[in-house]
C-alpha cells in the first residue's frame, strides 16, 4: 500500500536514511562524512548521532570521535527475525499469484537435500498435481525451485550433494550426472529462475523465481506448475516477469536489497 508523502515522518525519515547510511560503511565513520553521504547539515547529523548515542544505537570512538552503528541493532534483528513467519508472510503473494496466473502456485523451501513444498494454492480449477500437495518433497535437483536452493550451496557442499544425491532419477527426465547438473545450475544462476520439464512428474512443467532473505541468500521458491499441455514453453516465458516481479516483493518485505 502506498503512502502519502504528507503522511511520512521527514525527520524519522532521514534518521532511517542514515542508519542504513552507517550500516552500509566500511567500519567507523566520520560525521562530516556521514552528513555528505546523507545529504544532510552536519548540524542535523550530529543531533540525529546524539539521540542514537543515548539509546545505545551508535557507538563514539573516544579517540578518533568517529561513529559507528552498536550491536543492538543486531539485537533487534534477531527479535524480529524470531517473529517473522515466512509462511504467514507469503501466503497472501501465493493466493494474489494463483489468481492472477489462473495456476497452482506452490511455495518451495529447503529440507535436507529435498525440496519440500510447504504451502500451496491452487488456481481456479482446484487441479493439484502430484509434486503440489503440501508435505510433498523430491531432490533438490529435480525440481525448478531446487536448482535455485542450490545456488546457495558452497563448492563443497555442492559436490557432497552430488555425490549423494547426483545421479538420483524420479522420472526418466531428471537432469542428473555430475557435469550435466553443474551445467543446469549455471544456466539457472545465469537466468536467475528456474525451469523444471517433467523431471519430477512425468506431464508437468514448472517455473520458479527465488525468494532471497536479508543476506541474499534464496530463502524459498515461488513457483508455477501446471499439465505441460497447459504450460507450452510460450506460456512458461509469459509467467517469468510476473513471478520475478511477485518474488521480488516478498524479497523486499524479507528486507533483502539484492535485485
Amino acid at each position: 500500500m502506498k503512502v502519502k508523502r504528507s503522511k511520512i515522518n521527514q525527520s524519522l525519515e532521514k534518521t532511517i536514511q542514515l542508519v542504513e547510511t552507517m550500516a552500509r560503511g566500511q567500519g567507523s565513520m566520520r560525521l562530516q562524512d556521514i552528513a555528505n553521504q546523507c545529504g544532510m547539515p552536519p548540524s542535523t547529523a550530529l543531533r540525529m548521532l546524539n539521540t542514537l548515542l543515548v539509546h545505545g544505537y551508535v557507538l563514539q570512538d573516544p579517540i578518533t570521535q568517529q561513529y559507528a552503528l552498536s550491536l543492538r541493532f543486531s539485537r533487534l534483528g534477531v527479535l524480529v527475525r524470531q517473529q517473522t513467519d515466512l509462511l504467514q508472510l507469503a501466503r497472501p503473494f501465493l493466493r494474489e499469484l494463483a489468481d492472477r496466473c489462473r495456476d497452482t502456485v506452490c511455495l518451495i523451501a529447503p529440507d535436507g537435500d529435498d525440496a519440500l513444498c510447504v504451502e500451496t494454492a491452487p488456481g481456479p480449477d482446484g487441479l493439484l498435481l502430484v509434486h503440489q500437495q503440501a508435505g510433498a518433497r523430491v531432490p533438490l535437483h529435480t525440481s525448478a525451485a531446487g536448482k535455485l536452493l542450490l545456488l546457495n550451496f558452497s563448492n563443497q557442499r555442492l559436490n557432497e550433494y552430488l555425490n549423494r544425491c547426483g545421479q538420483t532419477a524420479v522420472t526418466p527426465r531428471t537432469i542428473t550426472g555430475r557435469e550435466a547438473l553443474l551445467e543446469e545450475l549455471e544456466r539457472t544462476r545465469a537466468r536467475g529462475y528456474g525451469l523444471e520439464d517433467e523431471e519430477r512428474e512425468l506431464g508437468a512443467r514448472t517455473v520458479s523465481a527465488p525468494v532471497r532473505d536479508f543476506t541474499g541468500q534464496i530463502a524459498a521458491g515461488l513457483s508455477v506448475s501446471a499439465p505441460t499441455a497447459r504450460m507450452p514453453a510460450r506460456r512458461m516465458e509469459e509467467l517469468i516477469p510476473l513471478l520475478l516481479e511477485t518474488a521480488g516483493r516478498l524479497s523486499r518485505i524479507l528486507a533483502c536489497d539484492t535485485p
